[in-house]
């Protein structure tokens, strides 16, 4: 017979999956009980825990109902009026994972645990933190040790801090040609240089590399080898191999950002495989679980490991106590691997969506990953069309937005599919390829 604890998550699932709405009213606790045929003590319990989690509210004489959630603040890139589809954050969160989350963060809310939890912390965290992260990036013939492992406060902190550890100011980063944007800004705040390293079908070419670091030494390189924002790009074997013997040769040093690779399952192993001393691997939680409690991992090279903890220090980069057990909770109780897993599927789903939608031809992207580069015909530019998509209420990103260098930004728009209700997509997709194969002339998404 279930507990009181695993009942109240059955009603909390129902909540989240929009099968119980704000306003409904719940059975009386005694019909309740007859119903789930259990004790009505059992039935209480059941409703102080829902109480409790703040899901339901009683009220005297009328009865116990559900909730409306409550409202918090929502982070987006710009404070655009007049945005009501989100295409252009790529944060994918499932109705169905905040239940199996909750439950395990039950044990942190006790007032012992926060006593400890919300103390100062160390950006190494314990060895249990540390044992478990290793595992958790580990993949292929990448086996970290736990004494490789440091923590931020997300993965955009990670990115900084491995980068300001390893370039000093005025000094050159080498990139992608395409480039994820906040490089861009982090580059711009730390006085580097950045350096357009030109792609081709299977990612960033290395003979490129070598020959800009003839031209003038490279000081690091940052890239994303595992579904490239904002292409969909993952480096295969061959050209991973080719990359690392490069990084060896030169003695360049790579921050290789795999913050989509959960996306790709077991099969693509990292960059830092091939060149275990010159990679920096980074790794975060927004992706996979939420943006607003997130964590991120470096993985540094023993050699590197110090002095990436000083550049965490110093950057105030570091992650909170917190933050640190509730994830390390997650990862060690199987929720993270579960809600991977489901967000694999639906990004299927969103991909595969788009494709029968969006004109023919227009599309790469990998059918896995949740955002695409939609290329545009010759009658829209990218600022026209993202402008006119704006007007409509619909948010995508142009190509500059990622190109390191703005007379090479190409005429194309990223779109990321991971935000809206799976039912508010189709609409707005048909409404994008409607106003592309129209033309400005025509297109202006009524």
């Amino acid at each position: 017979m279930a507990n009181h604890r695993e009942l109240a998550d059955k009603v909390a699932r129902q909540i989240a999956e929009g099968k119980l709405l704000p306003g409904m009213r719940l059975p009386p606790q005694r019909r309740f009980a007859e119903q789930q045929d259990i004790a009505d003590s059992t039935a209480a319990r059941v409703y102080a825990e829902l109480r409790r989690r703040g899901l339901v509210s009683g009220e005297v004489g009328r009865g116990t109902f559900i909730r409306k959630p409550p409202e918090f603040p929502v982070f987006r890139s710009e404070d655009r009026p007049g945005i009501t589809l989100d295409l252009e954050q790529g944060f994918p969160m499932l109705p169905a994972q905040h239940a199996p989350l909750s439950e395990v963060l039950r044990d942190l809310a006790t007032p012992e645990a926060l006593a400890d939890l919300l103390r100062p912390t160390s950006v190494m965290g314990s060895e249990r933190y540390r044992r478990l992260a290793a595992d958790f990036v580990a993949a292929g013939r990448f086996q970290p040790a736990p004494e490789q492992m440091l923590f931020t406060s997300g993965g955009r902190q990670a990115v900084a801090a491995a980068i300001a550890a390893l370039v000093p100011a005025g000094r050159r980063l080498a990139v992608e040609a395409l480039t994820y944007p906040q490089v861009k800004a982090i580059a711009g705040t730390l006085g580097l240089h950045l350096v357009p390293i030109a792609m081709d079908a299977h990612g960033l070419r290395p003979d490129a590399l070598s020959a800009a670091h003839r031209q003038g030494p490279l000081d690091g390189l940052y890239l994303q080898p595992a579904l490239h924002n904002p292409l969909g790009l993952s480096m295969p074997p061959a050209r991973r191999a080719e990359l690392g013997a490069v990084l060896r040769q030169t003695g360049i040093r790579a921050v290789e950002d795999v913050i989509y690779r959960f996306l790709l399952g077991e099969e693509h192993e990292p960059l830092a495989a091939e060149a275990p001393e010159q990679v920096v691997l980074v790794d975060a939680m927004s992706k996979r679980l939420a943006p607003g409690l997130s964590i991120g991992i470096i993985a540094a090279p023993p050699a590197l490991t110090e002095r990436m903890a000083r550049a965490i220090r110093a950057g105030c980069w570091g992650a909170g106590g917190f933050a640190q057990a509730a994830c390390s909770q997650w990862i060690a109780s199987g929720v993270v691997r579960q809600i991977e897993a489901a967000k694999r599927a639906d990004a299927a789903a969103r991909q595969a969506l788009a494709r029968r939608i969006l004109p023919a031809g227009t599309v790469q992207a990998d059918p896995r990953a949740y955002h695409l580069w939609l290329r545009l015909p010759e009658t829209w530019s990218a600022e026209a069309f993202t402008a006119h998509a704006a007007r409509a209420g619909i948010a995508v990103s142009p190509g500059g937005n990622f190109a390191v260098l703005r007379a090479q930004a190409p005429r194309a728009v990223r779109l990321s599919l991971a935000v809206p209700p799976f039912e508010a997509l189709a609409p707005a997709l048909h409404r994008l390829a409607d106003a592309m194969r129209a033309g400005p002339e025509g297109g202006s998404f009524d």
